[in-house]
């Protein structure tokens, strides 16, 4: 008896809220469109349709439960357990939903979403996936406070500025800079740029600040010289080495800088120059002889020291069967002297 009451209070109240609605819409004419005001009437119209069978249905089934009770008693039978009011709803809402995005009314998806489930994420999403990307930015922003996402929706749609102000407060820079070239504004996306090679210079990423350099800034000069700097200042030195030597294309040239900067090399980085001489020899036949040379000479500096160095000649003779025979005489050699 309490729930046959509460359904009736819930439709009257039902019915005062859908005149209210009413009202309020046909108020949105004095600043929206006509054809906007009436889309919402024929959404909002098919939903109370829809609350409104529910609601009739569930009194319905009240009142033969109420029925069957009399005729039962107190008996035993089965128990069964309505779904509630709210999860119907909210079911009828989502079927509604999903037809719209079926048709391609996106929009319409969205306003039920939003209004109706009240679930700007949902909503959000559903504009950005019809590509209404100005309005689904527009929901990123003041409803949902997402930055990220209202900035990428910006991007998506070209409104670069509102996207370059949202990555800035973001402090997004690599994005803000990729953001002025796309509108040609060279002098700040450099500024930002720089930024960014600031940072990775200050956290020892030298690899990271000669990429910006050279990919988006296209300053080669610049990257060999932030890897030049790596390397002689021991930050992370042999990937600074080895990207150094890979940007110089030129065989020639390479092979004259491979001898310049092993002149001036310290001798405790020179195990470090020898594991890069093994990408050099491999790349091609013309760097072999300089960089085999080089090779002999580091392991003829360590081996008193570092015995071990003498297993890198295979790597500089890989055709050489009768030096891994050599190197495994001088290894035994070696042992017995230290044994005896």
């Amino acid at each position: 008896m309490n729930r046959q009451k509460f359904i009736d209070k819930f439709m009257a109240a039902f019915f005062i809220l859908v005149i209210i609605k009413v009202i309020g819409i046909l108020a949105q004419l004095f600043h929206q469109s006509f054809w906007s005001v009436i889309g919402t009437l024929v959404i909002f119209a098919i939903v109370a349709f829809i609350i409104f069978i529910v609601l009739i249905r569930l009194e319905d089934k009240e009142k033969e439960k109420q029925a069957s009770g009399r005729k039962g008693g107190a008996g035993g039978g089965n128990f069964y357990l309505e779904p509630s009011l709210f999860d119907k709803i909210r079911s009828k809402y989502e079927d509604l939903a999903q037809k719209y995005i079926d048709e391609k009314d996106y929009k319409r998806a969205a306003k039920v979403y939003m209004n109706l489930l009240r679930d700007h994420y949902r909503g959000a999403q559903t504009l950005e996936d019809g590509g209404f990307y100005n309005e689904a930015a527009v929901i990123y922003l003041k409803k949902l406070k997402n930055k990220s996402e209202a900035a990428s929706c910006y991007e998506r749609a070209k409104q670069y500025r509102k996207a370059i102000d949202l990555y800035k407060e973001l402090e997004q820079k690599e994005k803000v800079g990729d953001l002025y070239i796309e509108i040609h504004d060279i002098k700040n996306a450099h500024t930002y740029y720089q930024m960014i090679v600031d940072d990775y210079v200050n956290n020892n990423q030298m690899v990271k600040a000669s990429l910006i350099y050279r990919k988006k800034m296209e300053t080669p000069e610049a990257a060999q010289q932030i890897l030049l700097k790596g390397w002689e200042e021991n930050k992370d030195a042999f990937n600074c080495l080895n990207n150094y030597f890979a940007n110089i294309f030129d065989v020639k040239k390479l092979d004259s800088e491979i001898q310049n900067l092993y002149k001036k090399t310290p001798s405790d980085k020179k195990n470090i120059y020898l594991e890069a001489l093994k990408y050099e020899f491999k790349k091609d036949e013309k760097l072999q002889s300089t960089t085999r040379n080089i090779a002999y000479e580091i392991i003829a500096e360590k081996v008193n020291t570092h015995s071990e160095i003498v297993n890198e000649l295979k790597h500089f003779n890989p055709k050489d069967e009768i030096i891994l025979k050599d190197i495994s005489r001088f290894k035994t050699g070696r042992n017995k002297m230290f044994r005896n």
